[in-house]
């Protein structure tokens, strides 16, 4: 039997490679370093491995061309595997920016006295004699470097999938270094573990629900390749009771991960015991990853069956909306706030998914879905990063101090860093002169465009009420007197820092001049197929 070797456009996917040879190098280190010096090259490598892969994202960009007046579509490579088109190379991008901000965290030390926020050793059970060593000999889990820059790896491959094969693979990529990485937490140890083990636990039955849907898809089309699921179903072929469960199996996996309700319910719970730099990372990369894979998917595989799909949409967009927003307030915890804002954040993105009648509406000029849930996700992301970045730095004896009630009076103790986090969460409201205002009216404009007006009725109702949760947290922290000592602020360094401004920063110029990256995204905002 003649063996034929696939062809590997290495050039083209050197992103990926890159970040995937960075974990393997870290995982490597952790074998041959000695353990006194393993933090510095662990962080040395992952800044120096993201930096590489964005500057090769941005010369396979160039290759597209995006600023002609006819760019490029893109390429399909590794044996038409995977699509690098205008919103998986500007996905990449993203991504990497994030991973970049996120190592910063990663590697933040001032703040736990000189040791990361991971747990020293994580094979000990809480408050067991082994833990108080490790404690005590300020041991770190560098292996957290490599494990992040695998979690990268799969968020790369998750918007460029182009088949539902290699489209799972990459969901599993990203997923199981995030599920251990939530277990790591330095302190409140128990309350971690609880985190990762329910993240585990509910991510492995999406991921049952994802892998059904393929086998049903599979049967009804008789092909994973996304060109032809679509030929299948514009032609009508096959079974529709194959192709709607196909659809509604797989769409539960991705909405998962986006954490859309009714799939949320691990959300708050591991976005409060998760540490910070997890959190942070795991809040704003992953939802770019999934709603670029959410938009292929159901864009280029099933655009033609989206008479079928969009009323299931709707519904959900509505539901996770109200969810996120109303019981945000009740929330006394930042991180759980926080956590319930990203699902109502989520909602909102889903209302931009909304915006195309058919795959053939993607075109260059106005506002178009995919350019108005990339340019959200951008926004959501730089100022999700900076939030949690601030969470971090906000402490009592025991660690972080994220009750609300210890918040009170931080705008005397630190005006500078509440002032920020108060821009950021007028961001997340959606006032204008913030790149949230920006990133609501794209979507809004989106599903408008498509007659999808009563979704968007009840996401401004709903932008309302998340505005006076934000706008509770503001009063908290500048007109509210502290009980006791208030909250202290521990001084980050350098890296923390920087997250902070980049992410404050990017929400006021996205804010105030959205129209460079709104018009990139115009002209490179089309599938390949």
């Amino acid at each position: 039997m003649k063996f034929t070797a696939p062809h590997i456009e290495y050039d083209l996917l050197s992103p990926i490679l890159i970040i995937v040879a960075v974990a393997v190098l870290g995982v490597l280190v952790e074998a041959a370093v000695p353990r006194a010096r393993r933090y510095v090259v662990q962080v040395g490598l992952a800044v120096v491995g993201v930096v590489a892969a964005l500057v090769a994202a941005f010369i396979v960009l160039g290759r597209i061309n995006p600023t002609s007046d006819k760019p490029k579509l893109g390429y399909l490579v590794a044996e038409d595997a995977l699509a690098l088109d205008g919103p998986t190379l500007y996905s990449w991008i993203v991504i990497l920016v994030l991973a970049l901000l996120g190592v910063l965290l990663f590697a933040e030390r001032r703040l736990e006295g000189g040791i990361t926020a991971f747990a020293g050793q994580a094979a000990a059970l809480p408050g067991t004699e082994g833990e108080r060593q490790a404690s005590a000999k300020g041991l770190e889990h560098t292996e957290v470097f490599p494990l992040l820059m695998f979690a990268v790896a799969g968020m790369l491959a998750f918007p460029a999938a182009n088949d539902l094969l290699t489209l799972f693979v990459a969901l599993e990529v990203l997923s199981l270094p995030l599920y251990l990485l939530c277990g790591l937490a330095r302190r409140r140890r128990l309350l971690s573990q609880e985190a990762a083990l329910k993240y585990f636990m509910l991510g492995a039955f999406s991921s049952g629900f994802f892998v059904y849907g393929i086998a049903l898809v599979y049967g009804y089309s008789g092909s994973m390749s996304f060109d032809k699921i679509a030929f299948a179903v514009s032609s009508g072929s096959g079974s529709e009771a194959l192709l709607l469960g196909g659809m509604g199996m797989l769409a539960v996996g991705l909405l998962f991960k986006v954490g859309a309700a009714p799939f949320h319910a691990w959300t708050p719970d591991v976005y409060q015991g998760a540490p910070t730099p997890v959190t942070a990372f795991m809040a704003a990369a992953t939802k770019v990853a999934a709603f670029g894979a959410l938009l292929r998917l159901f864009y280029v595989a099933f655009g033609g069956a989206r008479w079928d799909w969009q009323p299931t949409f709707w519904a959900i967009a509505i539901l996770t909306m109200v969810v996120g927003s109303v019981l945000a307030l009740s929330q006394t915890d930042v991180k759980r706030l926080l956590a319930y804002s990203s699902i109502a954040h989520a909602g909102f993105l889903l209302v931009g998914f909304l915006g195309a009648r058919s795959l053939s509406e993607i075109n260059v000029g106005d506002i178009n879905p995919v350019q108005a849930v990339l340019f959200y996700v951008t926004t959501y992301g730089l100022t999700t990063m900076a939030a949690f970045a601030i969470v971090s730095v906000v402490r009592d004896g025991s660690g972080e101090a994220t009750q609300m009630s210890r918040w009170a009076g931080l705008g005397k103790e630190s005006p500078l860093l509440a002032g920020s986090f108060a821009f950021l969460l007028l961001g997340m409201a959606g006032i204008p002169l913030t790149s949230g205002f920006t990133g609501k009216w794209a979507v809004f404009a989106a599903a408008l465009s498509a007659g999808a007006w009563p979704v968007v009725i009840v996401a401004v109702l709903m932008s309302a009420v998340a505005a006076y949760f934000y706008v509770r947290l503001i009063v908290v922290m500048f007109f509210t007197d502290p009980v006791g000592d208030g909250p202290t602020v521990t001084v980050p360094s350098l890296l923390t820092s920087s997250v902070i401004a980049v992410g404050t920063l990017g929400t006021l110029v996205l804010g105030v001049v959205p129209g460079p990256l709104l018009d990139l995204l115009g002209r490179t905002a089309q599938f390949i197929r």
